[in-house]
């Protein structure tokens, strides 16, 4: 009987050096067959290493930082953050897993493979950074505390939700045993490695999910202050928090100073551009996404094409379901679903307003569960004045708000958008814009529609107070124009970025004097106050 290549790796993958000798003598400049490649950090790792050990010998000794990734593409970029920290003086230590993908099981001869072909390309940072392959470490805790156990778990539902466009985990699936003996093994070994290493500082991208979310979980049970970072959709920019999960993009410390700030004609002029913009469908200035697939074709237009009449316009915008940005972010209903069904069935009472659902494109691209797959089973018949707008349709969301009165919204930011027009706007997620003075925030159901009561009453005549816009205005700047931060490597576009910002100009004067505050940021040297 024929024995399969992936059993035949499997046999072979238990047998001591089979897989860093098959790899040594076939692959020896290339990665392995798999998706795992440090193709963008090899060609310009010599010049950052050498720059970064030019910049070390007149540093002045920093902190114990420990940095942390958990797949190929992660890695590239987190190298080169350590590079640049040990530059600056800093004693890095740099753990990973070897995977390839977060979403497919890795036989153990694919793994060892590509922690040889790992190993051969970060032999060359070893003065500057210790690095630890934690898939073939040591370190292991036979026991996990019962708050480290619930954090698996919680990681491990975010993941199953995240993969799978989904609100709800089910712990039979073998992808979530999948995840679960991930996250599991990625905790015993990080929870044992941390309380050796001791490290000042922890930084993690992302934190919220995968074996990102345990290490960032595992420092904050450790009381070890812990930096978590992501990227958008701005060039040069990046997010970071502070002992907090950047995806939930904590706004409080830069608001609390922003808040009674006078909005410039200079600042308000960026705001209104980049607005502009995205009405669009253009880009703006470092912005790389345009938000919209097509220009806005007129408010009376949209109205003749989804068959709107002149009965009021309430615009309920939805976000993509299981995207990290709604992940546990639930106020008085269960999940952005559970919301969306609730509010359709107030709906369908009141056939004197239209209910406009905005499914988000985003959407488009998803190949599991969706809100419009989920509206579709739960409500099969939806009443004429309730319209559902797919996530295929050539329309642009700005013209539906151009017809709206109100806006209903979880976490997107079209609620902040809707509220710069003065359109009032209720939340019924944990966004970031919240609690703000410009939106109407409920924590119960019973409060959602009281609140939903007052607003349709007068739903003609109900508009934001001038204050309430200005501040829209101030929460939006601050948003889309302080809340990143420079820096040199954003993760999408990391090979580009590699080599236009050179590691030498980055810990140049002229560099420091760019994202010197972001580095002082990462590293706890300053904080977020």
């Amino acid at each position: 009987m024929a024995i399969k290549k992936e059993q035949l790796k499997k046999i072979l993958g238990e047998i001591p050096l089979t897989a860093e000798i098959y790899w040594l003598a076939r692959r020896m400049e290339a990665p392995t067959n798999s998706n795992f490649s440090l193709r963008n950090l090899k060609t310009i790792l010599p010049d950052a290493v050498a720059s970064a050990a030019k910049y070390r010998k007149t540093a002045s000794a920093g902190k114990k930082i420990f940095l942390f990734a958990s797949t190929h593409y992660w890695l590239e970029h987190v190298v080169m953050l350590g590079l640049a920290l040990s530059g600056q003086g800093n004693d890095v230590n740099l753990g990973y897993y070897p995977f390839g993908g977060w979403n497919i099981e890795s036989n153990s001869f694919d793994i060892r493979q590509q922690s040889a072909y790992a190993k051969s390309i970060l032999k060359q940072v070893s003065p500057l950074m210790k690095i630890e392959n934690l898939f073939r470490s040591h370190f292991s805790s036979d026991s996990l505390p019962e708050s480290v156990q619930e954090a698996v778990n919680q990681v491990t539902e975010y993941d199953y939700m995240y993969a799978l466009q989904t609100e709800e985990a089910d712990e039979k699936d073998p992808f979530y045993n999948f995840r679960l003996n991930r996250n599991q093994q990625a905790a015993k070994t990080l929870y044992a490695y941390l309380q050796l290493l001791k490290p000042d500082v922890v930084i993690v991208p992302n934190g919220t999910i995968l074996e990102l979310g345990i290490a960032y979980r595992i420092s904050r049970l450790l009381d070890i202050p812990t930096v978590t970072y992501e990227f958008s959709d701005q060039n040069e920019a990046i997010w970071l928090a502070q002992n907090d999960e950047i995806m939930l993009q904590k706004t409080n410390w830069l608001w609390k100073n922003a808040e009674n700030r006078r909005l410039t004609s200079k600042r308000l002029e960026k705001v209104e551009m980049l607005m502009s913009s995205r009405k669009k469908a253009a880009l703006y200035g470092n912005f790389s996404r345009k938000w919209q697939k097509v220009p806005a074709e007129g408010a009376d237009v949209i109205k003749k094409k989804i068959g709107l009449d002149d009965r009021p316009v309430v615009l309920m915008a939805t976000n993509v379901m299981g995207d990290s940005l709604t992940l546990g972010r639930q106020v008085f209903s269960r999940s952005m679903a559970d919301w969306i069904n609730g509010t359709i069935q107030y709906f369908i009472q009141i056939p004197e307003v239209q209910l406009v659902i905005r499914i988000h494109p985003g959407e488009a691209l998803v190949k599991h569960g969706s809100i419009h797959e989920m509206i579709k089973n739960s409500l099969p018949e939806l009443p004429e004045h309730i319209h559902v707008i797919e996530p295929q349709a050539e329309l642009n969301t700005y013209d539906l708000m151009d017809l709206a009165s109100l806006g209903l919204v979880y976490t997107t930011t079209v609620g902040l958008e809707m509220a710069l027009r003065g359109i009032p706007v209720v939340v019924a997620g944990q966004t970031h814009y919240r609690n703000r003075g410009f939106t109407h925030d409920p924590v119960s159901w019973v409060q959602y529609f009281k609140i939903l009561n007052s607003l349709l009453g007068k739903i003609r005549s109900e508009r934001l107070t001038e204050e309430q816009v200005k501040l829209a205005w101030k929460y939006t700047y601050l948003f889309f124009f302080e809340f990143s931060r420079p820096f040199p490597w954003h993760m999408v576009r990391r090979g580009a970025d590699f080599r236009e910002f050179s590691m030498e100009s980055v810990l140049s004067a002229s560099g420091r004097k760019k994202y010197g505050s972001t580095f002082d940021l990462l590293t706890f040297t300053k904080t977020m106050e």
